[in-house]
């Protein structure tokens, strides 16, 4: 299947520390990432007598710098009057706590992405380790890449997050927040992060979508070693086939890469990308594979430690929804290491179209 055409309406990101308007009232801006995918977007909402954000980048000086270069220079002397943050990865919570404190902001997020980001802050215990050293090695990982993971720690989070606020105000699936005189519809969606949230503005043509939709990579949809049972695959297909109850015509306004039009076609391309994905990693399952046996089917490029685990998560995904649609079965062999094996021995004959571009390969957690 051939990527969808999408249109980009700009060139450029706008430098980090300046806005740009995208539509009356709402304004762009970007800022920069310590990963191989360089930098967050995050959109400020005119409301009136103070601004409404979404998304807040990263801990750290160089965010906060940043921050505070917009709030000197591009907030026309307004307070920020809500900090709203879709989902809990460091990239968009990162900053919420220092912002929220710092302009007495309301903080709004949905019950999923707030409580697993409060019971995530703690990940940095011995036991929280051990159990995802356990899960790393049931997967295969090699002992080269259990021993990095052991040293430089799991997780972290609590390094590029600050506090989260204890108290919030709760997004939920179908409301509307009034900001600026629109309404803007909450969307959420599931299978990155627990309760994806994105904001929808009829009145505008927007729709502010995090990392639900992204125009160029296919976000991180993972197990990981606190739920290793999950089956994230599942929901994030059936987020998108939600998503395509949207008009297709609306500008989407992505946390990575550049606003597009497109909507529809680019969640169709990664609906089958995942399909695509599926298959390949069915087929290669007719003689028992481990997971981290799986990941060149997956990942064509070579893959470094900490992206080992990231791309281990995912593959998961896809074995984890595999078995949940009888497709696939698993055992644990003596070696404490699960093995997958394909039910229909078959395909190893069929043949199928490859949706999958090596580009989009970019086991990072956005």
């Amino acid at each position: 299947m051939d990527k969808p055409i999408l249109s980009y309406p700009w060139d450029e990101l706008p430098p980090a520390g300046t806005t740009s308007e995208v539509a009356p009232g709402v304004r762009w801006l970007q800022m920069p990432l310590p990963f191989a995918l360089d930098h967050i977007n995050l959109y400020l909402i005119d409301d009136g007598d103070s601004w409404a954000i979404v998304d807040t980048g990263i801990r750290g000086d160089e965010t906060r710098g940043y921050w505070e270069q917009i709030i000197a220079n591009e907030l026309d002397g307004k307070p920020i009057g809500k900090v709203i943050v879709t989902h809990m990865h460091p990239d968009h919570v990162g900053q919420a706590g220092w912002l929220s404190r710092h302009f007495n902001a309301e903080f709004w997020m949905s019950r999923g992405e707030y409580y697993y980001a409060r019971a995530i802050e703690g990940s940095s215990s011995d036991e929280f380790q051990d159990a995802a050293i356990d899960f790393f090695r049931m997967g295969g990982l090699p002992q080269k890449t259990l021993d990095h993971i052991r040293k430089s720690r799991w997780g972290n989070y609590h390094k590029s997050v600050e506090p989260i606020p204890i108290g919030y105000r709760r997004l939920i699936d179908g409301d509307a927040l009034t900001i600026g005189g629109n309404e803007w519809r909450i969307v959420t969606g599931s299978g990155h992060s627990p309760e994806h949230a994105c904001l929808y503005c009829e009145e505008l043509g927007l729709l502010i979508s995090g990392d639900q939709v992204l125009p160029r990579i296919t976000s991180n949809v993972s197990v990981n070693p606190n739920e290793p049972e999950e089956n994230p695959l599942k929901f994030w297909l059936a987020s998108h086939e939600k998503f395509m109850g949207l008009p297709d015509t609306v500008l989407v306004l992505p946390s990575h890469n550049k606003p597009f039009f497109g909507l529809h076609a680019r969640l169709q391309y990664l609906i089958d990308h995942h399909e695509d994905r599926m298959l390949a990693v069915e087929e290669e399952c007719t003689t028992a594979k481990t997971a981290y046996e799986l990941l060149p089917v997956m990942f064509e490029r070579e893959l470094d430690d900490f992206q080992m685990t990231l791309a281990l998560g995912e593959c998961l995904s896809h074995l984890h929804l595999l078995m949940d649609r009888g497709r696939l079965s698993r055992e644990m062999s003596a070696d404490g290491i699960y093995r997958y094996l394909s039910i229909d021995p078959s395909l190893a004959q069929r043949a199928h179209p490859d949706t999958h571009d090596p580009k989009d390969d970019v086991p990072i957690m956005v």
